[in-house]
C-alpha cells in the first residue's frame, strides 16, 4: 500500500474510533497532561498539517531525504513540548460540539490535495522540504500511536491495521537506526536487554 492509501486507511480509522469515544469519556485524563479531547485533537493535527502545508508554496527540492531523517535529525529541533500541548488543547478546542464531523471534513479537505498533489510534490516543513510520500508517512505514524493512546485511555479497539501497525514499527525501526539506536533497540526487541527508562524515539 503507497503512502498517500495508508495515510487515508489510518486517518478513517481513526475517525472510526473518535465516532466510538462516549460522550462522558472526552474530558477524561489521556497522555501527560492531555484529556481525550486535547490527545483527539493533536491527532487530528496529523491530518490538519497535510492540508496546511500542501496549500504552502513548493519549496523545489527536498532537504530532508526521508522520514527516518524527519524524525532522527529534524522533529527535534522544530519541535518546543510546551508549544506542542498548546497546540493539542487547541486543537481538541477546535473540533467543537461534532469532533468526528470536524475530522470527516478535515480529512476530505487533505485527501483531496493528496490526490491532486503531482507525483514529485515536495512539502514545506519549517524552511525545509521534504517528499509528499515521506512526509506522509510520518503523519501515518502520528496517526496509529495516538490511535493507540486514545485506545488505552478509552478503553476503545483502536482499528489501525496490521499493515499501518507494521509501517509505522518499520519507520520506528529506522528511526532508531537512523539516531545509532539501532543495536540497543534490537537487542530489546530480541530480548537480550531492556531500553532505558523513559526511552523514546519522538
Amino acid at each position: 500500500m503507497g503512502s498517500a492509501a495508508m495515510f487515508f486507511h489510518s486517518a478513517t480509522a481513526f475517525h472510526d474510533l473518535v465516532t466510538r469515544i462516549p460522550d462522558d469519556r472526552w474530558d477524561s485524563p489521556a497522555l501527560g497532561d492531555w484529556t481525550v479531547r486535547s490527545l483527539v485533537g493533536h491527532t487530528t493535527r496529523a491530518i490538519l498539517t497535510v492540508e496546511s502545508y500542501l496549500l504552502l508554496d513548493d519549496p523545489g527540492f527536498p532537504s530532508v531525504p526521508n522520514a527516518e531523517n524527519y524524525y532522527a535529525r529534524v522533529y527535534s529541533d522544530l519541535t518546543d513540548p510546551a508549544a506542542v500541548a498548546a497546540r493539542g488543547v487547541e486543537a481538541g478546542i477546535w473540533l467543537g460540539d461534532d469532533p468526528a464531523r470536524s475530522i470527516a471534513d478535515a480529512i476530505t479537505r487533505a485527501t483531496a490535495l493528496v490526490d491532486t498533489a503531482p507525483a514529485e510534490r515536495i512539502v514545506s516543513i519549517g524552511g525545509l522540504g521534504i517528499e509528499l510520500g515521506e512526509y506522509l508517512r510520518t503523519r501515518v505514524f502520528e496517526l496509529v500511536v495516538h490511535s493507540l493512546d486514545i485506545s488505552r485511555a478509552t478503553d476503545l479497539p483502536h482499528g489501525q491495521s496490521s499493515e499501518a501497525i507494521a509501517a509505522t514499527l518499520t519507520l520506528a525501526s529506522g528511526v532508531a537506526a537512523a539516531r545509532g539506536d539501532g543495536d540497543l533497540l534490537l537487542l530489546a526487541l530480541t530480548g537480550r536487554t531492556t531500553l532505558p527508562a523513559g526511552y523514546s524515539l519522538v
